[in-house]
């Protein structure tokens, strides 16, 4: 069963994957970075009234699954 959200007259379900990868694949996601940038998103996130459902920080690239309102 799906979680749709609703509002008076409109039911959603928008959910997007983002990959961002680094220039030539350099791996220098670890430590305080990856700290910084799992926080940096989750702000992002809020601001834009977005939750990120999913989320994983590789050495060399980020994977999110992030559901948005419409």
């Amino acid at each position: 069963m799906r979680d749709y959200q609703s509002l008076a007259h409109t039911t959603w379900d928008c959910k997007y994957h983002v990959v961002f990868i680094l220039k030539r694949r350099k791996k220098v996601i670890f430590g305080v970075i990856r700290k910084h940038l799992g926080k940096v998103f989750r702000e992002l996130a809020e601001q834009k009234e977005c939750q990120i459902m999913e989320g994983h920080l590789m050495p060399d690239h980020v994977h999110m699954c992030i559901s948005i309102p419409p």
